[in-house]
């Protein structure tokens, strides 16, 4: 049986970027379960399995689907309890939901603001179109405009991550000594902006950028097979 990981692209399939996909792919090589990861661009999405989901990621787990990468994370979970959790009980899964939203309103937001345009030019042309025209409805202003001011921006992202830094101080993973799901939770996020823009988003030093580091060399230095 092959599992199959729909996953996000731009023009250049080798480089998938989605947060919440690497979210997915960390979770399947946590639990050991081999798997093909099939990138795709924006505008296939909606065509992927008969239409089965509007987003990705899409875990095909032979005759099973499971959208969304929590609840795929879930289903591995339950489905593969013989493997490592990626949980360790529901105490792991409520610091995950915990993790989740302070992921996406805090951290997504403020990154967006940061890649937007990087983005955008990682795009083949009909995705480009889709991407801007979507992406500006939604902040009410020209991709342009949304970066401009991104350095201030990035001052305010380093703050924000002050109660991370206070966690690592006391363990090196979210997780404890070793990564669970909430870990891999902000991974995608940091991992979705280092491939689309580059930049050097935290300091020589910073506990958070140690902690991406050691994200990085899990599973065979799995994350750093994209640059």
């Amino acid at each position: 049986m092959t599992r199959l990981l729909y996953s996000l692209c731009g023009r250049d399939e080798s480089r998938p970027f989605s947060p919440h996909c690497w979210k997915a792919s960390m979770a399947l090589a946590h639990k050991g379960l081999d798997f093909v990861e099939k990138p795709v661009p924006f505008t296939l999405v909606p065509t992927l399995e008969n239409g089965f989901s509007k987003t990705v990621p899409i875990l095909k787990d032979g005759q099973i689907l499971i959208r969304d990468s929590f609840d795929i994370a879930l289903y591995l979970e339950d489905t593969y309890p013989d493997r490592p959790t990626l949980f360790g009980g529901e105490g792991g899964k409520a610091l995950a939901r915990f993790v989740e939203g302070f992921s996406q309103m805090l951290v997504h937001p403020l990154l967006a603001r940061i890649a937007l345009k990087d983005i955008h030019d990682m795009l083949d042309e009909p995705d480009q179109a889709y991407f801007r025209q979507s992406r500006e409805t939604l902040f009410g202003r020209t991709l342009e405009d949304v970066v401009a001011g991104r350095d201030d921006v990035l001052v305010t992202l380093r703050a924000q991550l002050e109660p991370m830094r206070h966690m690592l101080k006391f363990q090196p993973y979210l997780g404890g000594e070793s990564p669970l799901f909430a870990d891999y939770i902000l991974f995608g996020a940091f991992q979705w902006a280092r491939i689309t823009t580059g930049r050097d988003l935290l300091p020589a030093g910073d506990p958070v950028l140690d902690w991406f580091e050691r994200c990085l060399d899990l599973h065979g230095a799995m994350g750093r097979a994209v640059a």
